[in-house]
């Protein structure tokens, strides 16, 4: 199995979730903890699920925590259009990080397709 660590769509998700990590540390404590903890979860979840799908025995198993991560991003995407529309998050900032979601997403699902055409 290829170490996580050399896969380009593990590098992207990690740095999305850095890139939510200093949103949710800008954030006021207490008047949003719900929102900043979710929204770290899934963020967080993303780069997790890619990383513990890759040290599976099977591209099968391996797809399948990719899914997760696909769904942690659609998670993510949700979180940050509830920012934005609370005006919680600015528009600069939810625009970059919702682009970089789908940008991550659409790296997820490539891999899934590869990973479903060579079997």
């Amino acid at each position: 199995m290829q170490d996580f660590k050399n896969l380009r769509v593990w590098d992207e998700a990690l740095k999305l979730a850095l890139s939510v990590d200093h949103l949710t540390k800008k954030l006021r404590r207490g008047a949003y903890a719900s929102f900043r903890s979710q929204t770290f979860r899934a963020a967080v979840s993303i780069p997790s699920n890619i990383a513990e799908g890759r040290r599976k025995k099977t591209d099968k198993e391996f797809a399948r925590f990719l899914n997760i991560a696909a769904g942690s991003s659609s998670e993510l995407e949700s979180h940050l259009i509830f920012g934005r529309k609370a005006r919680i998050i600015g528009e600069r900032e939810f625009l970059a990080l919702v682009t970089q979601t789908i940008v991550v997403r659409k790296m997820i699902f490539a891999l899934i397709r590869r990973l479903s055409e060579e079997n």
